[in-house]
Order: structure tokens, then C-alpha cells, then sequence
């Protein structure tokens, strides 16, 4: 179960501190996309977590937590994915809140529904950026040695190129996944619309599409037509 990601093409990301009606969350749901990912940056609780979570629930497709805190761990989810940040020097963003964790939980964590992601975070004005203390000023060939060290040296099952609401440099994710041999590359950040979205299939394994079903439903939609029309 853990390694279901490797069949996705295309994700929607969906925050639980944001609103979507259930006319919207039905039209995302049945869109064709691979899955839902249910997560965010700030804002993320256990109260609203399961309330979209439950909405969810209501259709067929994966439904996966990325999880941020853990007093917002949700059980029930098909999936969860733990971020470790690569490219920040702050400790606890790479192994300390993950030890935490597992000193709380770790006889009760759902191991076959469980994968580390290996995060590269490129946007210095995010969110993310700011929270992990992430050093985003790093070109291709500091992307790809995240990579290596998450793909060979750590072994983790997912690289994750996050560019956080701004459209990335598609060269570098490309340069990512070259040098990756067994970790799936999911790439977020500015996919807006069929072009971003086929654009950005090219370069990645999984594509992960967030702001714009809150700003542009009827384009987040068609970025599924864009990632499968890259195949």
C-alpha cells in the first residue's frame, strides 16, 4: 500500500483550512485525477482535517494525509506521507519532530500505509520556506544532490521539488529525476491550467496541483487533461 503513488500521474492537493463546496469537492473528486492529497502548511488541524477527510470519503479515489503536525494525524487515511525537508540546515525539520512522533506513536503507526518524502523547497517566499528555514537558493545541481542523498543515500521512496504556489524551473526538475533511479519525483507549485499541467508531466513522475481549484476550478480541472495528454 505504501508505494501506491508509484501508479499516480496526477494529484490534487487539498487544503483542509480552506473552503470548497461540496459541488466543487465532488467536481474535483470525479475529475479523473489519481488522488487526493490532504494537507497544508499552516492552519492544519485535527478538527478540519477530518471534516474534509469524511468528504471525501464519499468517493472511490486514494485519499492520502501529508502530514504536518501531529496533533492533526488523522486515522482512516489510505496513505500518509512525512516530509523531511533536504535543503534546510534546522534539524527538526529534517529528523526532530519525526522522533517526537515516534515517541508518542510509534507502536501504533500504520507502517504499510507510511512513506517519507524527501522535500526540495524552491520558493524562498513561501510559506514552507520560511517555517523550515529552507535554503532556496540552490541551482539544478544542488537539487539533484538533494536527490541523490534522498534516493541512494536515505533511501526515501519520494522526492518531492516544491516550488509553492510559483511555476518552477522545469529544466531542474528534470535534472532531479535524471539522476533519480528509485524514488517517484512529484513537482509542485504554479501548475494553472492545461499548459502548466502537460508541461510539468514532462518533466516529473507526479504531478501535484493545489492553489487553483480554490481560484480557478474549471482550470484545475483541465490540468488533468494536460498530465494525461503528456502520456
Amino acid at each position: 500500500m505504501s508505494h501506491v503513488f508509484k501508479t499516480w500521474r496526477h494529484v490534487f492537493k487539498l487544503d483542509p483550512d480552506r473552503e470548497l463546496s461540496d459541488e466543487e469537492l465532488e467536481a474535483v473528486c470525479l475529475s479523473g485525477s489519481d488522488a487526493i492529497l490532504v494537507g497544508g502548511s499552516s492552519g492544519v488541524t485535527y478538527e478540519n482535517t477530518v471534516d474534509l477527510m469524511s468528504r471525501i470519503r464519499r468517493y472511490e479515489l486514494p485519499c492520502a494525509q501529508e502530514v504536518s503536525t501531529l496533533d492533526s494525524v488523522v486515522p482512516g487515511f489510505d496513505l500518509y506521507l512525512i516530509p523531511m525537508v533536504l535543503n534546510t540546515d534546522r534539524s527538526e525539520w529534517i529528523t526532530g519532530h519525526h522522533r517526537s512522533g515516534l515517541e508518542s506513536y510509534g507502536e501504533i503507526i500504520p507502517w504499510d500505509r507510511v512513506a517519507a518524502e524527501g522535500y526540495i523547497v524552491l520558493n524562498p517566499d513561501s510559506t514552507v520556506a520560511r517555517l523550515t528555514g529552507a535554503d532556496s537558493d540552490i541551482d539544478a545541481g544542488g537539487a539533484a544532490a538533494c536527490a541523490r542523498m534522498a534516493d541512494k543515500l536515505m533511501r526515501l521512496p519520494i522526492v518531492y521539488v516544491e516550488y509553492s504556489g510559483t511555476y518552477g524551473d522545469l529544466d531542474l526538475v528534470r535534472e532531479v529525476r535524471r539522476v533519480t533511479d528509485e524514488a517517484t519525483v512529484f513537482y509542485g507549485g504554479g501548475v494553472r491550467d492545461y499548459e502548466t499541467a502537460h508541461a510539468a508531466a514532462g518533466a516529473a513522475d507526479v504531478v501535484v496541483v493545489g492553489n487553483i481549484v480554490y481560484d480557478d476550478l474549471p482550470a484545475a480541472l483541465d490540468t488533468v487533461r494536460g498530465v494525461r495528454d503528456a502520456d
